[in-house]
């Protein structure tokens, strides 16, 4: 990153980020589908690969409307966050992790509506469209 440039203002960045993030929702959901026999564990891992894939798309999302909505920018962190914790836990609990690894489910998805309430606060935030419309 430049001088004076933000982790928030690096679109390469957060698109790279989300692009990376849907690779490996795809890549845990093959696994929970082909590589794990227990059905619980493969439920468990399923759900955080629909989690994580969901939210790696709003994070690409969320840089397409940067141009017109600029307060988006601050919605990926939390995206990437509530991956990390909620879908990270989750996988680590479908590949046999310690129980009390899901204590931190619940803050990735309180990570996750914080980015969609983000989201929310850039969309009311953003200029009017063409008043033709």
């Amino acid at each position: 990153m430049t001088e004076g440039q933000s982790m928030f203002r690096n679109r390469r960045l957060w698109i790279a980020v989300g692009a990376a993030s849907a690779f490996l929702a795809v890549a845990f959901g093959a696994f929970a589908a082909h590589g794990l026999s227990a059905a619980p564990d493969r439920e468990v891992m399923h759900t955080g690969s629909t989690y994580e894939f969901f939210h790696a798309l709003a994070m690409l999302a969320c840089e397409a409307l940067v141009p017109t909505a600029p307060r988006a920018r601050f919605a990926p962190p939390f995206f990437l966050a509530g991956t990390l914790l909620f879908s990270g836990s989750l996988y680590a609990l479908a590949l046999g992790a310690p129980r009390w690894i899901g204590v931190v489910t619940p803050f990735g998805g309180l990570s996750f509506l914080a980015g969609w309430a983000v989201v929310v606060w850039a969309a009311l935030a953003a200029p009017p469209s063409d008043a033709r419309t």
